[in-house]
């Protein structure tokens, strides 16, 4: 787990982190370079959740060795299947990161959601239905491996 006070705000207790797949952690169906080793080094305080279409049919194989759930959701209703995934999950206990407009409902919904615009964009909806929005996925996992990073970002 890792406990985030935010001052001024609600103190976070996040036991999950839910990743959007393509866009998000990977670009073209590829595991983005660094992400990797992050992810592996954050599955010690949490457990990892990938969600994703499959839409390049890479995943299984992109995250062999790294430690997570690996979801394939049905390609319709997308939004709809993650944000019931992550409220099986407890919402309140998860911080959930993507990009299209397939995750604005997971990160609207989540104790924390951090949008990251890469190479593939970013959905407007998603954008603003997050918390922190970044501008690169190592810069979103930096969040959670210095959380004071978003202590000071989040305060009131």
């Amino acid at each position: 787990m890792i406990i985030i006070d935010i001052p001024g705000a609600q103190k976070l207790e996040l036991k999950n982190l839910v990743l959007d797949y393509n866009g998000t952690i990977a670009c073209d169906g590829r595991i983005i370079s660094g992400v990797r080793d992050i992810i592996i080094e954050l599955a010690r305080d949490l457990s990892i959740h990938v969600l994703t279409a499959d839409t390049f049919r890479s995943a299984q194989k992109e995250l062999d060795g790294i430690p997570c759930e690996r979801v394939v959701i049905p390609k319709e209703n997308q939004a709809q299947a993650k944000a019931d995934y992550i409220r099986r999950l407890g919402a309140a206990h998860c911080v959930c990161l993507g990009n299209g407009r397939n995750d604005a409902l997971m990160l609207k919904e989540a104790a924390l959601g951090i949008a990251v615009i890469q190479s593939e964009g970013a959905s407007v909806q998603t954008i603003v239905s997050a918390e922190v929005v970044t501008h690169h996925i190592l810069d979103a996992l930096d969040l959670l491996r210095y959380p004071l990073r978003l202590a000071a970002t989040l305060r009131t």
